[in-house]
């Protein structure tokens, strides 16, 4: 039987001056290891999702954690019978997570961490607003019950809709969640500095509360959206239904794969009107390949 791929989504916020000199060795270090995947430094930390055996991801983590300023770093795993990634990418950035407001450092001012054992009692508290801070094809597939959608198509566009929606003295708890947790501390520092006093954010994001909460005591509902061919995870972070339209890239759940529009590899409801018939046709082409690589017995 094939060893389980390890796949880490990690992240830490550090000042990181020399963000630059770290690329050559960090990347050398994954090549030497098989390490796949994306990962981004910036002065402000780094952030990523990789994969590997379970030896190259723990001598990778140990590397990054060796640096003293990155010895506190953040990272859920979850386990596949496959590299969800083709090949390593080690990029340098502006932000490891880019909401495009300058000042902004959760190294500086950031909201209260909420432990994910600790999250139904805050979120159940009526007197809390509870904000979902991911895009809106990540929402689709899944959120926490009673969670406010922004409906946003990129992280950019939360500063926008937080300065049009909500005010610091009428809304004074705000409850702010994601993926993996990074972009929650990025939004509760740009909220601290914008003037609301109580943020909090849960701690390891959506990923983490569904490793630690057991199904019957949680409150959330759906898949959580992941980048990667997963599409979307569940509890304990099994594999979820969703799949990904190659048309739109927006995830596709079992219900909406039964309605008119849907073509495996092609579209779905949410892109089927919009596709131009050269597209359509060359994804039919693609669809066509993958068909004959599977019964070959390839991988595509």
């Amino acid at each position: 039987m094939a060893e389980a791929v390890v796949i880490a989504a990690l992240y830490h916020f550090a000042p990181l001056a020399d963000f630059q000199a770290l690329r050559e060795r960090l990347l050398a270090r994954c090549r030497e290891l098989d390490i796949r995947g994306t990962l981004l430094l910036a002065e402000e930390g780094i952030n990523g999702t990789i994969s590997g055996t379970r030896e190259s991801i723990d001598a990778i983590l140990a590397h990054i954690r060796a640096d003293a300023r990155l010895a506190a770093l953040e990272h859920k795993e979850s386990f596949s019978d496959r590299h969800p990634f083709r090949r390593l990418k080690v990029k340098l950035k502006k932000e490891i997570v880019t909401l495009g407001v300058p000042g902004v450092d959760p190294n500086r001012i950031v909201g209260t961490y909420v432990e994910p054992e600790d999250w139904n009692a805050l979120i159940s508290d009526p007197e809390v607003v509870l904000i979902d801070t991911r895009n809106d094809y990540e929402v689709a597939i899944g959120t926490f019950a009673n969670a406010v959608d922004p409906r946003t198509r990129s992280f950019r566009e939360f500063p926008q809709y937080v300065r049009e929606n909500f005010d610091p003295q009428k809304h004074r708890k705000v409850a702010m969640f994601c993926t993996g947790g990074i972009r929650c501390e990025k939004a509760s520092s740009f909220m601290r500095t914008e003037g609301f006093a109580e943020v909090f954010h849960l701690r390891g994001g959506i990923l983490k509360y569904l490793e630690r909460v057991k199904p019957e005591e949680s409150l959330w509902q759906g898949e959580c959206f992941v980048f990667d061919h997963r599409v979307g995870v569940t509890h304990g972070l099994g594999e979820g239904s969703a799949e990904m339209c190659f048309g739109c890239g927006h995830p596709v759940t079992p219900e909406e794969r039964e309605q008119p529009g849907y073509e495996e590899g092609v579209s779905c409801p949410h892109c089927v009107a919009a596709l131009t018939a050269d597209k359509r046709d060359r994804l039919r082409e693609r669809m066509h390949q993958i068909s004959l690589a599977r019964q070959r017995g390839e991988a595509f």
